[in-house]
Parts: structure tokens; C-alpha cells; sequence
């Protein structure tokens, strides 16, 4: 089932909850490096079936995403009202190979966008968080949502290679191995 655009921003907005966005935003690179540590590309690529993405998969995504991000955010701020393209998650993973990515490289990507643009959003006044952009499938879209929008999109995705590493784990392909 696909979902809406407004159910999309919906379910991101209830992860980030009453959270403050910023510090979710500071905190997502240092918790992938947690999550991703010392577990060998094999671990970080596998996933339960072909259709469900990996971890490395996932990072891959998180520094695409960033890159999205970071452009959006800047077009926003030089150009208030500015139109933003959508773009299709599943064609780019295709496209760009996603789940054959090394993780730790696509975690230097996404760190080093992410610590950019939150330094330029940090020596702005406040009124700029009330900048928009209008999205083509989601509308209207200021700074200050897109900080609760992208950290919800986060908690999301960490939530997610969380789980998959954990699956990977128990069907014998993490650390939990016996005889190793």
C-alpha cells in the first residue's frame, strides 16, 4: 500500500514526537557509526529478500537524502517560494547501486552534509526557519518543519537498520554467530 504524501509527513512527524529536531538532526551520524561498527560489508549488506533494503542500502539513501536536503534547504533560504522537485527513493537506489555502497563511506558523505548545512542554519536569525519552498507533491514546506520532517526520517531509518541488522543477527549473519 502506498501511502499519501500527507500520511508520508504524518508518520515522520510522530517519530521526531515532542523532541527538539536539532538535536535528533546533531545526533543521527554518530548513532549509524554506532550501529554500523565493526560489522563486516557482508553483515551490512544482507537484507531478508531482494525487495527490502539493506543497511549499507540504507546509509547509501541517508547520504542521497542529504544531499536533497542540503540543496532544498539552500534554494529555500536564497530564494523564499522557491518550487522543490520530488524525486523516486527506488529509482535512485536502483540507479546508484545503493545495497553496493560501503556504508562507512556513505556515513562520511551524509556526516559531512549534515555538519554543513546545520552549521548554516545555526548562524542564521530565526526568521529564516519561517522561509518556504513548495514542494510538488507535499506543498508548502518552511525550514522549521523540514528540521522536524528530516529528523523524523532519521528516527525512521535508524529504526530501521536497527531491526535489519538485528534480523541479520538472529538468521546468523551478525556478531551473535555460535563458533565464531
Amino acid at each position: 500500500m502506498t501511502e499519501t504524501p500527507q500520511q508520508y509527513i504524518a508518520r515522520m512527524l510522530a517519530f521526531v514526537g515532542t523532541r527538539e529536531p536539532v538535536g535528533v538532526l546533531r545526533g543521527t551520524a554518530s548513532a549509524i557509526a554506532v550501529a554500523i561498527a565493526e560489522r563486516p560489508a557482508a553483515e551490512l549488506r544482507w537484507t531478508s529478500s531482494p525487495e527490502r533494503w539493506s543497511a549499507a542500502a540504507i546509509v547509501a539513501h541517508l547520504a542521497d537524502a542529504e544531499i536533497v536536503a542540503s540543496y532544498r534547504l539552500r534554494m529555500i533560504l536564497a530564494s523564499p517560494g522557491v518550487a522543490i522537485q520530488a524525486f523516486d527513493q527506488n529509482a535512485w537506489a536502483a540507479a546508484f547501486r545503493y545495497n553496493d555502497q560501503d556504508a562507512s563511506a556513505s556515513l562520511a558523505i551524509f556526516r559531512t552534509l549534515r555538519e554543513s548545512w546545520l552549521k548554516l542554519l545555526s548562524g542564521m536569525d530565526d526568521s529564516c526557519l519561517d522561509r518556504y519552498g513548495v514542494h510538488e507533491e507535499r506543498g508548502r514546506e518552511t525550514v522549521r518543519h523540514l528540521l522536524r520532517l528530516y529528523a523524523g526520517h532519521d528516527l525512521n531509518h535508524l529504526q530501521q537498520i536497527a531491526r535489519i541488522l538485528d534480523e541479520g543477527d538472529r538468521a546468523g549473519r551478525g556478531p551473535a554467530r555460535s563458533g565464531d
